[in-house]
């Protein structure tokens, strides 16, 4: 690709920031799924979620509805409540907070480590007070994050660890342990874009067979499973508060068709963030923000430009290119100024971060083009 203007064209296989990969056997599944007649919790959805936990190698999941459901159920699961606060980073999708909030408890925003751009121990350790009862960890792009170092003072305030795992279904924390495995909950979301998608969905990991019932009866209104058929009667018992957070069988009868292909799409994403690592590799004015793809499934690529974002993001919009901005940091928005405390990492970050199209539709090809664009807007706004 030449640097002048008037050779830039759009690149092809880049228009979107993320799309959703198909292998097939969707279509299939999904047309017998609505074929059955059974378009809320049904069998579909028990198989999903054992075959989950199979692949996690845990005891137990329950599937819902989205990410911010699970979050939500999760909470709710844990006791988080009206008056109760969580250390959450501000640098996350907003749903995040507005689980949080759902339950009445307090944000507690942390600030993020600028290598990993996660929010690590001595971010938690930082921002933890008496009153914390939960942390929500965001595992930034997929990579684990781990909390060992707070854990004593986190066990002495009984303050659980709730993982927001949305982007990282497949990745691990070491050799014996997947993301979702490690006995803390855990939240993972199988929406459009998500290493998983079910179309739209959500799962939380329990630590016990009691939290795994309290999530079932929180996902389908308070409604316990146990039915009784009298003569005259059908009864369910209510026990208690409850959402209709249920996971559509439908939904679980995409993710069935999907879980067989976690190697490819494993083994695919990870390429695609090699490939753009070499392809970005000494471009002056941006910097790779690193992942640790060993131990990843890539979610999303992000890179920090700390000069001229703004106008680089504009440039590289106009040629077709599909970048964003994950995240704005919350503490920011007015929704959430109530709760806002300095940030001067996650602020920093917010100015610089870009995220480049990431996607199975993307190849080597399409990356090297994404970078050229990269080379050449940086180039025009520096001069």
């Amino acid at each position: 690709m030449t640097t002048s203007a008037t050779a830039l064209a759009p690149v092809a296989g880049a228009g979107a920031g993320a799309r959703p990969f198909l292998f097939g056997p969707e279509d299939y599944a999904l047309l017998t799924a609505l074929h059955s007649g059974q378009y809320n919790h049904s069998d579909v959805c028990d198989r999903f979620e054992a075959q989950v936990a199979d692949f996690l190698g845990v005891a137990d999941t329950v599937a819902v509805s989205s990410g911010t459901a699970a979050l939500h159920v999760a909470l709710l699961a844990a006791g988080i409540g009206p008056g109760d606060e969580v250390v959450v980073p501000s640098f996350t999708f907003c749903a995040t907070v507005q689980a949080v909030l759902a339950t009445g408890a307090i944000p507690r925003f942390a600030d993020i480590d600028p290598t990993t751009l996660c929010t690590e121990a001595a971010q938690v350790a930082e921002a933890l007070t008496p009153t914390t009862r939960a942390v929500i960890p965001v595992l930034y792009a997929g990579r684990a994050v781990d909390l060992s170092a707070v854990r004593p003072e986190l066990d002495r305030q009984g303050a659980v660890i709730i993982e927001d795992a949305a982007h990282a279904f497949g990745s691990a924390h070491d050799a014996a342990r997947r993301v979702g495995a490690t006995g803390d909950l855990s939240c993972f979301s199988f929406g459009p874009i998500k290493n998983l998608t079910c179309g739209q969905g959500g799962m939380v990991i329990l630590r016990s067979p009691e939290e795994a019932a309290a999530c079932r009866a929180l996902r389908s209104l308070g409604i316990t499973d146990t039915v009784t058929t009298r003569a005259d009667m059908t009864s369910y018992p209510v026990s208690g508060f409850g959402l209709r957070v249920q996971m559509p069988s439908l939904n679980a009868a995409i993710g069935l068709a999907q879980l067989p292909h976690i190697p490819e799409i494993e083994q695919r994403r990870r390429q695609l963030w090699r490939s753009y690592a070499a392809a970005l590799e000494g471009i002056e004015g941006v910097d790779l923000v690193d992942i640790d793809v060993a131990r990843t499934v890539p979610h999303l690529c992000a890179v920090r430009v700390p000069q001229h974002r703004e106008e680089v993001f504009g440039a590289l919009r106009r040629l077709g290119i599909g970048v964003g901005t994950h995240y704005p940091p919350n503490h920011l928005q007015p929704a959430f100024a109530s709760w806002h405390r300095p940030l001067p990492v996650t602020e920093r970050i917010g100015r610089e971060v870009m995220t480049l199209p990431f996607h199975l539709y993307l190849d080597d090809s399409d990356i090297t083009q994404i970078a050229d664009a990269l080379r050449h807007a940086l180039a025009q706004v520096q001069r």
